[in-house]
């Protein structure tokens, strides 16, 4: 006994969501609902919706996308609908073959079980449904409840179609008057001046950092700092390889020393042989050079182990790039920056390019706090476009943070936002497009 309420909730419960599926459906996704879904509250074999008049057609069955009206179960089927809607009886009727006309029973066994229920959806059509056995008490009740949701649905539906198409299709002279009103007016919001703006790739670079470079040409032995850390001033940050220099500081030492023993040699003898007095200058010469050259490595030999020059940010590379990595004299290896003096630093594409005024407004939207942009001010726009890294033209653009700015970490990455001179609204927008154009054509 305790299924057979929670049987009738489990039914009302499906009731409830069929009528508010009804009401929610859209277009033919209605008609659908019709057919197919009434079959969660009442069972049934087989279903129709038929439109009465003026239409007077079939507009859906269960089991298919498209009714195809020239197939013979629906051709019958009209046949046998247009028949009950010309008796135009109220309410819910059962029938069976002995219901109707010998012309139209006779194929009934062919097409449908014994029983046909037709429920009215005043005053658009009906529903009508096939079963194999008759209606009980409560499945009546609940094909009242479904018929009233389902001609509401239907009703709003195509009444709101009816005022859509009275819309458009009414007033052919009011349509031109909007249509000419619309155009005026957007052609004079092309005239209406905006601040020209171009996005650019950016990122947070020093300002006036002393730049490290190799002393000497040599291999990396070893970095000894990190990258983003604060030296010191006089701390080593590099070491290159000094095996190389040891050997040949050995080298002139040795022969430093020869030739000290002979300038020795050479002045004992002096004394008694003339010739080789005359030869002193020349040993003498032979002994500053090898002391130049042991002086010159001895100073190399230091140079191996860079410091810092002054105190600051080490800003350079992953150290693993680097250990083993040959450099010539000269090469940069490692900037030392102030962290409290930054800047943003762009690179404006060729094709991108605007009229830039110094003193313009600049927006630096980070890639790590895309939502909260940091105001600058343009300082620098290079003269001539360079080629980049990614093989792109592009302009060097820098701008200073305005005063009250947090200082983001040098090295974040994020999108410059430029701001040129107003121009007409219709240019903004056109501008690419035309110049794009005027590439391809040639003038």
């Amino acid at each position: 006994m305790t299924n057979v309420p929670n049987r009738e909730l489990l039914r009302l419960t499906a009731l409830l969501q069929l009528e508010r599926r009804a009401r929610a459906a859209a277009g033919d996704e209605l008609p659908f609902v019709m057919v197919n879904e009434t079959l969660g509250v009442v069972r049934y074999r087989q279903a129709l919706l038929w439109r009465g008049a003026p239409e007077r057609r079939i507009v859906a069955a269960s089991g298919n996308t498209i009714a195809d009206r020239n197939a013979p179960y629906l051709v019958w089927a009209s046949r046998l609908c247009s028949h009950l809607d010309t008796e135009g009886r109220d309410g819910i009727r059962e029938l069976s073959a002995s219901d109707l006309e010998a012309e139209i029973a006779k194929e009934w066994s062919h097409w449908l079980p014994q029983y046909l229920v037709w429920v009215p959806l005043p005053p658009l059509g009906s529903l009508v449904l096939a079963r194999e056995t008759p209606l009980n008490e409560g499945e009546r009740n609940l094909l009242i409840l479904i018929a009233d949701a389902y001609a509401h649905a239907w009703k709003a539906q195509l009444a709101g179609r009816r005022l859509y198409n009275r819309v458009s299709s009414g007033g052919g002279r009011r349509r031109k008057l909007i249509g000419a009103a619309m155009l005026v007016l957007l052609v004079a919001a092309g005239f209406v001046p905006v601040r020209q703006s171009v996005l650019a790739p950016a990122e947070i670079s020093p300002v006036e950092p002393f730049t490290i470079r190799a002393p000497l040409d040599g291999v990396v032995e070893s970095v000894l700092v990190k990258p983003n850390e604060m030296v010191a001033e006089g701390q080593p940050v590099f070491r290159l390889d000094p095996r190389k220099l040891r050997n040949q500081l050995a080298v002139a030492t040795r022969a430093k020393e020869a030739a000290k023993a002979e300038l020795r040699q050479a002045r004992q003898f002096a004394v008694v042989d003339q010739k080789i007095r005359a030869s002193l200058p020349v040993l003498q010469g032979k002994l500053d050079q090898q002391a130049t050259e042991v002086d010159y490595l001895t100073e190399q030999l230091a140079q191996t182990e860079i410091r810092a020059p002054r105190a600051g940010l080490a800003v350079f590379d992953d150290p693993n790039d680097w250990i083993g990595r040959p450099v010539a004299i000269g090469e940069r290896m490692m900037l030392v920056a102030d962290p409290e003096k930054v800047q943003v630093e762009a690179r404006l594409p060729v094709a991108d390019a605007i009229d830039l005024e110094l003193g313009g407004p600049v927006w630096l939207f980070l890639n790590v706090e895309p939502g909260r942009p940091l105001d600058a001010v343009l300082t620098f726009v290079s003269y001539k476009a360079q080629q980049g890294a990614d093989g792109i033209l592009a302009y060097r653009v820098k701008a200073r943070l305005n005063e009250g700015e947090q200082l983001p970490r040098i090295g974040l990455e994020g999108i410059a936002k430029l701001y040129g001179e107003k121009v007409p609204l219709a240019y903004s927008i056109f501008r690419r497009p035309l110049s794009a154009a005027r590439q391809w054509l040639g003038f």
